[in-house]
Order: C-alpha cells, then structure tokens, then sequence
C-alpha cells in the first residue's frame, strides 16, 4: 500500500481525526519541495491548514515529525526489498541483481521519503518504531548479503556477511544519490544507475573471486557449462593472482565478533541520540 497516495485527499483539509494525517502529508510534500533542512514546524502547521498550536498535539517537535515519515518510508522500503528479494528466488544472483534495481528505483520514484530517512539527520533512534523499521529494511539486504557469502568459492578469503551487506549498500545507496540529486543531467553520465551500481557489484564480487562473466550457482562453483568448456587462455581481462602469501584466514570467532554491530549502534541506517 503507498501510503501517500492513498492519504493524499483526506489530508487536504483538517478536520477533527485526520491532523496527523495532514500534518505527515504537509511536511512530506515541503520535503519534496525544500528538502528535510528547508521548513520549519510552523511551515508545516500552515501548509496543513492549522494553526502553529496544533501539530503539538501528535509531535513533540519537527525532529519526531521527520521521524515518523522516515518510519513510512523505511516500512514501504523494507516491502519493496522484500518484495524484490523474495527469499532469493529463482537464484541468489538472479533475485540479488532484483534487490539493487528496487533500492533505486524506491530512491527514484520516492525521493520524499528517502531523503526523510537518509538525509534529515533525525536519529533512527527518535522512536522506537523508527528504529525497528529501519533495521527490517537493512535485514532484507543483510540477508541477501549472507546467502551471496555463502556462495564464495571455495578457499577464497571473504569479508564476514555484515560487512559486505554494509559495502553493498554503500555502493547503492551512492548511486542512487549521486543520480536523485540531478548530477547525472549536469554531468551527462553515459550509463543509467542500474547500469552503474551493477557494474560496480560485479567489479566488487570479481574481488571476492566469484566468476563475473556468469552467474555463480548455488553451490558457489561454475556452471556445468563453463566446466565443458574447451581448453584455452582465460578470458581476455582475467589477471593471474601475483605470486606472495596467502591472504589471511579468519577464525570463526572473528567473523562472528565482525558479524555483530558495534555496542552503542543503533543500526546500519544510522546511530544512537
């Protein structure tokens, strides 16, 4: 359900029922108009239709108003992910590939809402609702991460899951800025962003070892195909790995002390107050 869309009309005039409603749609639309910085409490009071007095009513001040429209958002987010994601079905890869494309396209066709949650500086912590919603929306690609890293091949060091679901979204979350800010119509980038963030897994998971000209299978080995394949040199733009020790191993213990959040967080989305 899109939330916006189906509160658009009631929030259009206040009535005894809807201030939430209108207030959340009010500061939504000044959001998407100024960005989370460019109004103040009393903007969003009057673009709603009411006076200064009244959001008190359901807000304790501007901070936990933006904190309940990044709590929609992140709750809209985390159901487009999942949708996406859909436990990884019919492939890691294939449904992996699908979680990067919705990610942009929620930045894209929600850019209200993202910059809400990204980009307003309101603590994940400001409520706890805020809070778990935002975890939900970071487990969805934590747990494409984890299914991904288990597929490493075999005998190939790997950062634990945590860490590359963090550099998977890092590397999402930067494209679908750099292109929503409009820096991809001055600057003429010559590649749409799907293009560029799945050019930039491919890159990342080339690191890992996995075979970038196919997609791995669910033992993490080759296709059958490639293994019939006829002898002859590698593929033009494979390096041998230069002679010199072997990466190091890490123990259990370490990927799992890796794995867990820092003490204090509140998140991958964001810290504590």
């Amino acid at each position: 359900m899109n939330w916006r869309k189906d509160q658009r009309r009631a929030a259009r005039g206040y009535h005894h029922g809807n201030l939430k409603e209108a207030l959340l749609e009010a500061a939504l639309d000044l959001i998407a108009k100024k960005g989370p910085a460019g109004f103040t409490f009393a903007d969003a009071a009057r673009s709603a239709g009411v006076s200064p007095a009244a959001p008190y009513r359901h807000f304790r001040d501007r901070e936990e108003l933006l904190g309940s429209i990044a709590q929609r958002g992140f709750e809209q987010f985390e159901a487009m992910l999942a949708a996406a994601w859909d436990d990884g079905r019919p492939d890691t890869a294939t449904a992996f590939e699908r979680v990067g494309k919705a990610y942009l396209a929620f930045a894209r066709n929600e850019p209200a809402f993202y910059s809400a949650m990204f980009e307003s500086g309101v603590p994940v912590d400001v409520n706890p609702m805020l809070l778990t919603a935002s975890e939900r929306a970071f487990n969805v690609i934590r747990a494409a991460a984890e299914r991904l890293a288990a597929l490493t091949p075999p005998g190939v060091a790997r950062p634990p899951a945590l860490m590359m679901a963090l550099h998977i979204w890092s590397m999402s979350h930067g494209v679908a800025s750099l292109f929503s800010r409009g820096d991809a119509a001055r600057r003429k980038l010559p590649m749409s962003p799907e293009d560029l963030l799945e050019a930039g897994v491919l890159i990342y998971l080339r690191g890992l070892g996995f075979p970038t000209d196919r997609k791995p299978d669910e033992r993490g080995a080759e296709p059958s195909s490639s293994r019939t394949s006829p002898p002859g040199p590698p593929p033009r733009g494979d390096v041998a790995r230069p002679p010199g020790p072997p990466p190091l191993q890490r123990s259990r213990a370490d990927e799992e002390a890796a794995d867990a959040p820092p003490s204090g967080s509140a998140g991958p989305w964001g810290t504590r107050k």
